[in-house]
């Protein structure tokens, strides 16, 4: 069940600061000049007609983390379906302000009454990270980033259809590279509305719900704003889509596009 778990949190993520800079066309700009704090984008998931639940995209504020001013991320993942999923997930990320680089990331899982927590302190300047599980400092990528602070970074990429682009920043080195393929331009319409998109797909190393046999998808408008409004996966069962119900703060803007 962890794999459905993370369907928006799974393992990647890709980015380095400059990379950041150069997307944004301005140095100057924060983590939190690009995302509004407060910005919640609300999502249904389904695998076919049947509803497995809800998932929420949340920028929740600007945070301290060992002396470093930091952008806060949440992925909260509620399911309940006929008794076959039932979960109450969350997934926190820690990123530096003022260099999109992960401080801290928090995974607490708590499906069908049992609850598993990992946690990891990342420290970009020594190029390390430790584990709830183990004290013991390993080696970090250069300029690392976590599962959740991917779905913001990959919002600042230029996305160009025909382009890819291959990323070595997963904090664990052993999960690169990244590779997003830009496919298409694509109208789709979700719960909340209709949305000129483009498609990527995004392949991570190994296994888990972005390997390459998962045939994944991401639906991101092209236009400024850079939502997320669709995404799918295929697992041994079948493939689950989530899509956009809504989003805050501009709820009134989601409603008149309708």
């Amino acid at each position: 069940m962890t794999r459905i778990s993370t369907i928006l949190g799974s393992t990647l993520v890709l980015a380095t600061a400059n990379v950041f800079a150069q997307t944004n066309g301005d140095t100057t700009l924060s983590v939190t000049d690009k995302f509004q704090i407060g910005e919640a984008l609300h999502f249904e998931g389904k695998f076919g007609p049947i509803r497995l639940g809800r998932a929420s995209m949340l920028v929740v504020g600007i945070d301290t983390v060992r002396g470093v001013e930091t952008a806060h991320f949440q992925f909260v993942l509620n399911a309940n379906a006929m008794g076959l999923i039932r979960m109450d997930n969350q997934f926190d990320s820690w990123v530096g302000n003022h260099d999109f680089q992960s401080r801290r990331f928090v995974q607490d899982f708590n499906e069908f009454g049992k609850h598993r927590e990992t946690a990891y302190e990342i420290y970009p300047d020594s190029g390390t990270y430790t584990s709830l599980e183990s004290d013991t400092a390993l080696v970090a990528s250069d300029n690392p980033l976590d599962d959740t602070a991917f779905f913001y970074f990959v919002r600042t990429l230029d996305l160009e259809p025909g382009t890819r682009h291959e990323f070595n920043n997963y904090f664990r080195p052993d999960r690169n590279p990244v590779v997003i393929e830009v496919l298409e331009r694509e109208s789709i319409r979700v719960p909340a509305g209709e949305f000129e998109t483009v498609v990527i797909h995004p392949i991570i190393k190994g296994g888990g719900i972005f390997k390459e046999s998962a045939d994944a998808r991401m639906w991101i408008t092209d236009d400024d704003r850079r939502l997320i409004v669709q995404m799918r996966t295929k697992f041994g069962f079948g493939a689950v889509t989530l899509r956009l119900i809504d989003w805050s703060p501009t709820t009134a803007e989601s409603e008149a596009s309708r």
